[in-house]
């Protein structure tokens, strides 16, 4: 038996795609897309959704959501997001072009708010004396 031979293909396939040592997360959250028990392509990606995005661990007990494995920021879940797609793709032989339409049927976080302008400090003439430095020594 040849190394090749030793994992199902759809793991070498998120292998290959997330090669890089940077993205080993993310080849491990396409593996588990690969290892979804859903035997369809939606009951995939629904799993996808419970894997990547924080939920409360608890019924009814939002702080629990703490406690949840998946990753915490909104970018992180995104990219788990799209790597398990992508094992649910492979599993499933979903074109790739399908597989980059799938969004998680999650809200969008709101867009940052615009940046305050602030006004920069009046220029202090030089020689005189603030109130911030004291004036008798120690």
């Amino acid at each position: 038996m040849i190394p090749q031979q030793w994992t199902p293909p759809c793991g070498n396939q998120c292998t290959n795609k997330y090669a890089a040592l940077m993205q080993i997360p993310w080849r491990v959250f396409c593996k588990k897309g690969c290892n979804a028990d859903g035997d369809t392509w939606e009951e995939c990606l629904s799993e996808c959704d419970e894997i990547c995005y924080k939920d409360p661990v608890l019924k009814d007990q939002q702080w629990s959501a703490y406690i949840d494995r998946s990753p915490g920021s909104a970018t992180y879940s995104q990219d788990c997001f799209h790597a398990c797609v992508s094992g649910c793709g492979y599993k499933f032989d979903i074109p790739s072009e399908k597989v980059t339409e799938v969004h998680p049927n999650r809200p969008l976080p709101p867009p940052p708010p615009p940046a305050a302008k602030t006004n920069p400090p009046p220029p202090r003439k030089s020689g005189s004396i603030t109130e911030d430095v004291p004036s008798t020594s120690a």
